[in-house]
């Protein structure tokens, strides 16, 4: 099994390397408007930016900011395939102007965009980011009605171009079966509240670089990508940075490719891409761990599991599990400047890093099959 990966340093709003209805899913979060982080960045792309917020015009600077990415929301829907999915990770921001301290909704102002254009709301997540730090309170204290709730949580929209994605070939459906997750994973992961994802460690030697980083954790493109896309897919991220959603794409065996206007992420991003397979080891050991303590749990309690896995032996609570299959990246090779080949190999039970519970039942001989590689993962 194969995968490829490209970086493409240009504008998002005109991504023309990139074909129409040639990418499956879509995970990315953009600079947040009205955040003062992201104000030059903005005033680049629209100089009104700048004027408007010495004009103390709070609700015109949210405005023109959103127009900016209005195009990259157009070119996201040119390029998804019919059925595909669309994630995008964006905060709100609170900032006073003048005289004026308020909310600035941007996820309400990016949802109506993309409603416009055509795609159709699915149930969002809440990521709960939150902060023990003894100032995170706002405004007058205990003085009415001054003090204002404290924004402690992210979203995460979750949109659809067209109707449900076709699984109708053969070979297609058995990709989405070996790219299954555990019951017990489906049950955390589509909860609409997430909590406890640790923010990402920008190891980042260039201090300004740092600075116009915002990156997410890696868990979280990483449970999206298993979530909304099968082995094989194209995963892209209009607003790469320092290429988290790209590293999960390998992690879990889809093509990326990446789009990024900063030049001075390439060397970040490239200089990363040697920690991937630990990284994917660890998490992939985590998630078979995680799942035999489960059934140890369950089994313990007195409870039944029908079913059972049929590459690694184990016991799952659903027939739709029984083909899992994790693959691990193996190598990754640079063909082209920008351009990544990973290689995989089957994850066995023994490549664990982390010892596994016993489990209760019969486990695989010697002389059942080996999980097998899924066939037509490479995109042209």
């Amino acid at each position: 099994m194969q995968t490829r990966h490209r970086l493409h340093f240009s504008e998002a709003r005109k991504m023309k390397a990139i074909g129409a209805n040639s990418v499956d899913l879509v995970v990315t979060s953009p600079p947040y408007p009205m955040i003062q982080m992201w104000d030059a960045l903005f005033t680049r792309l629209d100089p009104t930016v700048a004027k408007v917020l010495t004009q103390n015009r709070g609700m015109v600077a949210f405005e023109r900011m959103h127009a900016a990415l209005d195009p990259v929301w157009a070119e996201v829907h040119r390029v998804l395939k019919p059925g595909g999915i669309t994630c995008i990770n964006i905060g709100d921001a609170v900032r006073k102007i003048g005289a004026d301290f308020m909310l600035y909704p941007n996820h309400a102002r990016i949802l109506s965009r993309m409603l416009t254009i055509g795609f159709q709301p699915l149930p969002l997540i809440l990521w709960r980011k939150p902060t023990n730090a003894p100032n995170k309170f706002m405004g007058s204290g205990m003085l009415p009605p001054g003090a204002y709730v404290t924004l402690e949580h992210e979203h995460i929209l979750v949109l659809r171009k067209g109707s449900k994605r076709d699984f109708s070939e053969a070979e297609d459906k058995q990709r989405r079966r070996e790219s299954a997750f555990f019951w017990e994973e489906r049950n955390t992961w589509f909860s609409d509240v997430w909590m406890g994802l640790i923010g990402a460690t920008q190891r980042l030697a260039d201090n300004d670089i740092r600075k116009r980083s915002a990156a997410f954790p890696f868990e979280l493109p990483y449970r999206l990508i298993n979530m909304f896309s099968v082995k094989g897919d194209l995963v892209l991220d209009p607003f790469l940075g320092i290429g988290t959603t790209l590293f999960a794409a390998m992690a879990t065996g889809r093509n990326g490719i990446g789009i990024e206007l900063e030049t001075d992420f390439r060397e970040t991003v490239t200089g990363s891409l040697s920690a991937v397979t630990s990284i994917a080891h660890r998490r992939l050991s985590d998630r078979l761990a995680n799942h035999q303590e489960f059934v140890q749990q369950r089994t313990a309690a007195g409870r039944t599991i029908k079913h059972r896995n049929r590459p690694y032996g184990f016991p799952v609570m659903t027939a739709q599990e029984v083909d899992l299959v994790f693959h691990r990246p193996k190598t990754v090779t640079q063909t082209a400047e920008d351009a990544f080949l990973i290689d995989y190999d089957i994850f066995q039970l023994e490549d664990c890093h982390r010892p596994l519970p016993p489990l209760t039942g019969k486990r695989p001989s010697s002389t059942q099959p080996r999980p097998r590689p899924s066939q037509g993962l490479l995109f042209e």
